[in-house]
């Protein structure tokens, strides 16, 4: 039976608890099934053996190893029933089911206690529905040599895509399109195909976000498909307790040791502290928040020496958290030689590639990984590629050890038009990346060079200062009904007792019918009126006068403070960002003076910041149509709308 098929056949399975369940719940009920299923499969024909390799080992740890070493297995179960043989006694089947799991090793039962596997075999006894599905899982073959570990994760990854799109849930939560994954797979693989081939290669790959274990599988897959006598370690960590328990059960099929995979935020606590990776995979949540982590990240960020010291981005946006984290998780470069280091590929939105001005977190960390030469490659996938959106995405690929011609160069890549339509939607997902459309996107990759759907470009394309443009304070001193009254409402004067409010009243009055272009004149004037009204004030209330009755006026005398240092008037202030390109001096004198001769740079405020700007880059200016081809179309359309009115009236 086919992928396709088998998974529609466990959906059936499902649809029979129709009641019992609602459609979000199916999972819940049906993958422990799955999964208790694939377990059995894997460890047919070795049974017995198992446990009599239990009973002359009852030291956990040595009967670990024993197994490994003897039949490639990381887990065992000691118990002589099966789904099939539980069949035959109905009435202690949930007891029986149970007691099965129970006889799990320890590293793998907490499977079923992230699903409460108990509750649910209680509940569908208690709905006389447990025969049914235990029945019905009990006849599918999934034994490794007939569905391979790749097919399985598809299975399991399909079969949770129509239990979340069945609730209107948020499909495609918690794993990524095989599609997308294999094409981020070959390019973080691309230039190391010579040294994957090679005898004895051993790799690590690691995923802080695993989902139910897609990524790690195809990356596996498409290593062991270079060279079948890799070895292949696979690590990664899951918030989810569901999709933990599926990517766990994925990496008991493979054979790989399942406390590899940890339950927990990544964020919040790295589970495979101190650990690094040949590669590393990634599909964090989009614009997700990472309040939950708030207080353990900033942290690590004050502290410094750990995953976040290049900056903090908006609370509202965790995924330059994960950039971060992966660029952390890449196994350091030891030495020069061709082996060494490590290569990453990520899936973000467009919101890393720009948000953030200049100092901000975001614009820090892209600096971070520019000006270390991290980013080896950004490649923009096709719009509704995903399950659960239909924004554009992009893969970040980051190197810490590139090969001499990519030192120094970021390559990106505008593969949006490389896609295939889908014959029917899945979700937000109508399109996909077929086998030809990837192979293009790597061979455009490694090719290296300018064209049309590629760009070849150094950090100095990226950075830009952001420089602050000041004006001269220049003001008009003119008594109005409203300059008076803001004069009055101003907090040093609306403080003042009634009297006092009286007396600078009375003497803003008498400066009506006075206009005056120099600051000082103004004050000098209004000190003598207040006096003339009554009352000297200090300082902080003449201030405040002066600056609710002064407006900008271009013919007015520059306002200098008490060292004759011309003041700004921060009304005016702008900001100009100064590519690396181009230089500060020579921007100003091109782009500013011309405009405002009297305008000067705030050199203290002057900011670096880095920004991606791949839709400009890439962008294709396309022509308007030719009017005469325009009207000649209106014409055609008249035509045709007069037509259809004479066959009505007629």
């Amino acid at each position: 039976m086919s992928t396709q098929g088998l998974s529609n056949f466990i959906w059936s399975i499902a649809d029979q608890l129709r009641g019992v369940y609602k459609p979000s719940q199916y999972g819940t009920a049906t993958l422990p099934f799955l999964i208790l299923r694939r377990m059995e499969c894997v460890m047919d024909g070795k049974r017995d053996e198992i446990r009599a390799m239990a009973e002359a080992t009852p030291n956990p740890s040595a009967l670990a190893a024993r197994l490994r070493k003897q039949h490639g297995l990381h887990f065992w179960n000691t118990s002589e029933d099966t789904l099939k043989s539980m069949l035959g006694d109905p009435d202690k089947m949930a007891d029986n089911l149970i007691d099965y799991t129970s006889a799990f090793s320890a590293n793998v039962s907490d499977i079923f206690d992230r699903f409460a596997f108990d509750k649910t075999v209680h509940k569908l006894a208690e709905k006389n529905r447990l025969y049914f599905v235990v029945e019905a899982f009990s006849n599918i073959d999934l034994h490794p040599d007939r569905v391979s570990n790749a097919d399985m994760g598809e299975i399991f990854e399909h079969l949770i895509f129509k239990f979340s799109t069945a609730s209107n849930e948020t499909a495609g939560e918690h794993f990524t399109p095989r599609d997308a994954i294999r094409l981020i797979v070959d390019l973080v693989l691309a230039p190391d195909d010579d040294l994957l081939a090679t005898p004895g290669a051993v790799r690590s790959i690691y995923d802080p976000t695993a989902g139910t274990g897609g990524m790690l599988s195809v990356a596996e897959e498409a290593i062991l498909a270079i060279n079948p006598k890799a070895k292949v370690t696979l690590a990664g960590q899951e918030l989810n307790d569901e999709s933990y328990a599926v990517c766990k059960s994925d990496m008991i099929g493979k054979g790989q040791a399942v406390e590899a995979i940890q339950l927990g935020d990544t964020l919040r606590e790295d589970k495979h502290e101190g650990k690094t990776f040949d590669y590393c995979l990634s599909n964090p949540p989009y614009g997700g928040d990472w309040k939950a982590a708030e207080d353990v990240v900033r942290r690590e960020h004050a502290k410094g020496g750990g995953r976040f010291d290049a900056g903090l981005p908006r609370i509202s946006d965790g995924q330059t958290l994960f950039l971060q984290h992966l660029a952390s998780k890449m196994r350091p470069v030891k030495s020069a030689e061709e082996n060494s280091g490590g290569r990453a590929g990520i899936v973000l939105n467009g919101s890393p590639l720009f948000t953030g001005g200049a100092g901000s977190g975001e614009s820090e960390i892209r600096r971070h990984l520019i000006e270390s030469d991290l980013v080896d490659a950004i490649v923009a996938l096709p719009t509704n590629m995903f399950y659960n959106t239909g924004i554009a995405t992009y893969v970040w690929i980051l190197d810490n050890h590139k090969p001499a011609e990519r030192r120094g160069k970021i390559q990106l890549i505008d593969a949006t038009s490389r896609w295939t339509k889908l014959r029917k939607n899945l979700g937000s997902k109508n399109r996909e990346i077929s086998e030809a459309d990837r192979a293009e996107i790597v061979k455009i990759y490694d090719a290296f060079e300018d064209g049309e759907q590629s760009k070849i470009l150094e950090p100095a394309d990226f950075g830009y200062r952001e420089i602050t443009v000041e004006q001269p304070l220049r003001l008009r001193f003119e008594v109005t009904d409203d300059t008076l009254e803001a004069a009055m409402a101003a907090k040093a004067v609306a403080k003042l007792s009634d009297d006092e409010q009286a007396i600078v009243r009375a003497a803003l009055e008498s400066l009506r019918g006075q206009t005056r272009l120099s600051r000082d004149e103004f004050i000098k004037a209004l000190r003598l009126a207040l006096k003339n009204a009554g009352q000297a004030f200090g300082t902080p209330v003449v201030k405040a006068i002066w600056q609710a009755i002064g407006e900008h006026d271009d013919a007015a005398e520059v306002c200098k403070d008490n060292k004759g240092n011309v003041e700004a008037n921060t009304d005016l202030r702008d900001t100009e960002l100064v590519p690396f390109r181009d230089t500060i001096d020579a921007y100003f004198e091109r782009e500013v003076k011309p405009h405002v001769p009297d305008a000067w740079i705030d050199t203290p405020k002057t900011k670096i910041g880095y920004e991606i700007p791949f839709t400009r880059l890439f962008y294709r200016y396309v022509p308007p149509r030719p009017l005469a081809e325009i009207d000649a179309e209106l014409e055609a359309l008249g035509k045709e709308i007069i037509a259809l009115l004479s066959e009505v009236e007629g």
